[in-house]
């Protein structure tokens, strides 16, 4: 007796990476209330049982999708900051490269954490509780980098390092507020080099 003929398997489930790439992509240009999920299964070419079996929840696919998106900008980013370059010169080029971000021609404009989830539905409180933290954490992290030029003695003994680093980060929240209005690479640049003249430390070269 020869064995029954199998029947054809499923179809190849969507890569997660593809996933998490293309949910970023219309969170960043839509928001997180203005996507809704049947925006995200006819962008992903999958139904809703396989987008909760892959991601979970809408919510979790957007905190997945965050930290995908995230973690490509990162880790070039915090080497700018966390190099041997004096603190002047890389806080520059992390703003400089922010800038890029929020004006790339083939991308939606400004940053997909920066602004995200600003106001909000009641519902979605935990969302916005979510990205706030986000934000927090790159506060802290020129916060400590600024800590370290008051150990190195680039800035000086007595500067409030927290609301330094809050200033900045008020910049960055301002440059893709703006580049979502339509400003452009270069005048996000100049606002970067007039914000970079209220630094109160050394300018070394």
């Amino acid at each position: 007796m020869t064995d029954p003929i199998r029947k054809r398997g499923r179809p190849r489930v969507l890569d997660r990476d593809i996933g998490l790439d293309i949910a970023a992509r219309l969170f960043w240009e839509r928001g997180y209330e203005g996507t809704s999920t049947a925006d995200l299964t006819k962008a992903m070419g999958i139904n809703p049982p396989t987008l909760y079996s892959m991601f979970g929840s809408k919510e979790e696919l957007y905190r997945q999708a965050l930290d995908f998106s995230i973690a490509r900008e990162n880790s070039r980013r915090l080497a700018i900051l966390q190099s041997n370059l004096p603190v002047y010169q890389a806080l520059g080029r992390y703003l400089y490269d922010i800038a890029d971000g929020d004006t790339q021609p083939d991308k939606p404009r400004g940053c997909m954490v920066s602004t995200a989830v600003l106001q909000y539905a009641e519902e979605n409180a935990s969302v916005a509780k979510m990205t706030a933290a986000l934000r927090e954490t790159s506060i802290q992290t020129l916060k400590a980098r600024f800590d370290r030029a008051v150990d190195e003695g680039e800035l000086p003994s007595q500067t409030d390092t927290d609301t330094l680093a809050r200033f900045y980060g008020a910049v960055i929240q301002g440059m893709s507020a703006q580049a979502c209005d339509g400003a452009c690479n270069a005048r996000l640049k100049r606002l970067i080099d007039l914000a970079l003249t209220a630094w109160p430390g050394k300018r070394g070269t």
